[in-house]
């Protein structure tokens, strides 16, 4: 569903409302972090920041459409062969499902990386699979400005990781390494 600035507007305040932080809202509506705090300024759309809202809720509503992107992602990780990746972390939320997806295609451990909070570096669920001494790829649905990931990654590192690859369903930067650590999506989106 297309939104207006003006609805975008409205609806992230209803998300502010209803107890979200920036993070959470950027994840919801696949906009940057940036974009959130700048929609609840109310300045001037004149004023506004270079991004692209990306909408995948037909991917996201059936499970068969999630793996099939799921293996395309597995698909680019195997692609990587001297990689030996062995356990794939999801960013939550979005990331989650390909992660899952992506583990069952290279028959690998799974893993979830909160990224709740705004100011924090998030946090690793520890009701998964480990990353210590492990092999891994990180996987989110779409990079905005890669802040996240790179969080992510650092925090992977500090808890022992050896992270190796980085894959995204939309990169809406031109980064290709995040971090040190390559950086494959699926579709690119740069604004003109």
């Amino acid at each position: 569903m297309a939104l207006s600035i003006d609805e975008l507007r409205n609806k992230v305040a209803e998300m502010t409302q209803q107890g979200l932080n920036t993070q959470q809202i950027a994840d919801e509506l696949s906009i940057s972090q940036r974009t959130v705090i700048w929609l609840n300024s109310g300045a001037a759309e004149e004023e506004h920041p270079d991004d692209v809202r990306i909408g995948w809720r037909t991917i996201g509503a059936r499970p068969n459409r999630i793996d099939a992107i799921g293996a395309i992602m597995a698909d680019i990780v195997l692609e990587e062969e001297e990689l030996g990746v062995d356990t794939v972390v999801g960013i939550s939320l979005n990331g989650i499902l390909f992660a899952n997806s992506i583990a069952n295609h290279i028959d690998a451990d799974v893993a979830i990386f909160r990224s709740v909070s705004e100011e924090g570096d998030g946090h690793l669920s520890n009701k998964y699979g480990n990353v210590a001494g492990r092999k891994v790829v990180v996987v989110d649905d779409v990079l905005s400005s890669g802040e996240t990931m790179r969080k992510t990654i650092k925090t992977l590192q500090e808890e022992g990781a050896d992270v190796a690859l980085s894959v995204v369903m939309v990169n809406k930067t031109e980064e290709n390494a995040i971090g040190g650590v390559p950086l494959r999506g699926l579709i690119r989106t740069v604004r003109v």
